[in-house]
């Protein structure tokens, strides 16, 4: 049968999808992830499956892995068009997690989905997870670019990560051997980090903020974008001299949601307010949305973007060695026993 009027054969790229600019991606991505090489690496990019091997460093190891994503930070990074950081609190969100019980940091997987591949867009994107990588120690060996129209707008991007370390089983932290006088050492944030921007993007609406304004030195659009700290080589040099008890990383929930997850039901976090002063932009964000203050705290970091629990005797020494690391550390509290798991002491 024949007909006068065939209908054309449809391809992939007619349907939205182009797998020619994916497969230049790849070839792309090569040397980001070369950068990022560390012994146990078996394969690069470009496998089904991503090869690490354990053989040799650790006796008795335990796999401590963490997933996470970005959140509605995204969404500040599309309207700003400033993707090169982004992958960076990718990183961050996922080793940060794992470093806490002791472990190091091995290998990171992405995940990048868009509604349309934009090469140049998608290759600043990971190289900032590249860059987060060499900062956590963890090698990039694999990941996936989802082109998937229909699903996103063009413009739109999804990003989600995969952390895997390990940590020998003696010397996991698990916070059963904090105690009742343990000093409470915060270490400073480098600002909201990737938690609470369905909130933060409220108050611009209601403020109708220019995101180019100065707040101090620097734009609101600056520090809104500054990526979340890692702090995974710090604190895995404060474990080769001291003995830490505990750690947090203070994502959503902020101190009263995750302090109180790694410490005993039968002990509570006393941590003074007085203790640091707020980023101006947490006072920015409080006053023009006429956020409670504990709607504050239970919502950002305010600050502290990750809390470490040493006996009070190592205390001194802990402070030290984190400063020496780069950190701005500092005493917020002690563990003591008691109900409610966290109070304002």
């Amino acid at each position: 049968m024949t007909t006068d009027n065939p209908r054309p054969p449809l391809t992939y790229r007619d349907a939205g999808v182009d797998i020619d600019a994916g497969d230049t991606l790849v070839e792309a991505l090569k040397p980001i992830a070369a950068k990022t090489m560390r012994p146990g690496v078996l394969a690069g990019l470009g496998g089904f499956g991503a090869l690490f091997a354990l053989a040799g460093k650790y006796r008795d190891p335990v796999l401590v892995s963490g997933t996470d994503g970005v959140g509605t930070k995204l969404l500040l990074a599309i309207a700003l068009d400033r993707h090169d950081d982004i992958g960076i609190d990718l990183v961050a969100m996922c080793a940060n997690d794992i470093v806490v019980q002791g472990a190091e940091p091995l290998f990171f997987l992405d995940y990048f989905a868009s509604g349309r591949l934009d090469p140049e867009k998608a290759l600043r994107i990971i190289a900032g997870i590249g860059r987060g990588c060499e900062w956590a120690g963890a090698a990039l060996i694999g990941g996936e670019t989802a082109e998937m129209p229909g699903m996103y707008s063009d413009k739109d991007y999804d990003l989600a990560g995969f952390c895997v370390g390990a940590v020998e089983r003696a010397k996991l932290i698990d916070g059963t051997r904090v105690a009742a006088g343990d000093t409470i050492i915060g270490l400073r944030s480098s600002g909201p980090h990737s938690n609470g921007y369905s909130l933060i993007r409220s108050v611009l609406k209601r403020q109708n903020a220019d995101l180019n304004q100065r707040l101090g030195e620097r734009t609101l659009a600056d520090i809104l974008m500054t990526p979340t700290r890692i702090y995974v080589k710090s604190l895995l040099a404060l474990l080769t001299v001291v003995d830490v008890h505990a750690m947090a990383h203070i994502t959503g929930g902020g101190l009263p949601g995750n302090v109180p997850r790694v410490i005993p039901a039968s002990l509570r976090a006393a941590v003074h307010k007085s203790a640091w002063d707020w980023p101006p932009i947490f006072t920015w964000l409080q006053k023009g949305g006429d956020i409670p203050e504990e709607e504050m705290y239970r919502t950002f970091n305010c600050g502290i973007g990750m809390v470490v629990i040493v006996a009070a005797e190592q205390a001194a020494q802990a402070l030290q060695v984190l400063r020496e690391q780069g950190e701005d550390a500092l005493i917020l509290g002690h563990t003591e026993t008691g109900p409610d798991h966290f109070v304002w002491a």
